[in-house]
């Protein structure tokens, strides 16, 4: 019998990661989508553990014409405020003003980095939901961790700048 080498047996990749947050805040619809969209209300989301670059002079992503899927520019993601570590090719699939927004940005950590960011009017406000899918290049069950924290922490920020709901 000739020697034979079994075949390569195919593996599938690791499923990305998924998850999804919501906070319900007083504030109006507007006033949560004049927050989420400002370079301002991301950064303070983000401080003190990450913030990222913006091009000179834009203040909004009213400030910017957003084509769907192509790239608005390249954001250095830095650590602490300090320490480049990342960067995020922002891309938007879609936009809606005061609804919401899909972002879906290659990174060099993470190839797969999708971010739905919605807003839902309420009787008291409205709630603020992230829908995250992602897939890290390296260390998955830590950077899934550090994804979680990450926006456990901005949803707290949300909380405490936009009022929490009273309903």
């Amino acid at each position: 019998m000739p020697d034979s080498v079994p075949a390569p047996v195919p593996v599938a990749a690791p499923a990305p990661f998924r998850w999804q947050i919501a906070s319900a805040v007083s504030a109006s619809p507007q006033e949560a989508w004049r927050w989420i969209t400002s370079v301002q209300g991301i950064g303070a989301e983000l401080a003190p553990y990450l913030r990222m670059s913006v091009p000179p002079g834009i203040a909004s992503l009213d400030d910017m014409a957003v084509v769907p899927g192509q790239r608005l520019f390249r954001s250095t993601l830095y650590l602490f405020g300090v320490l480049a570590v990342d960067h995020s090719d922002l891309t938007l699939l879609s936009l809606e003003p005061g609804v919401g927004f899909v972002e879906q940005s290659p990174m060099r950590s993470m190839p797969q980095w999708r971010h739905a960011r919605s807003i839902t009017p309420s009787a008291t406000g409205c709630t603020i939901t992230d829908s995250l899918q992602f897939d890290p290049r390296w260390a998955p069950a830590f950077s899934s961790w550090c994804v979680r924290r990450l926006f456990a922490h901005r949803h707290a920020v949300l909380r405490a700048r936009l009022g929490p709901s009273t309903g």
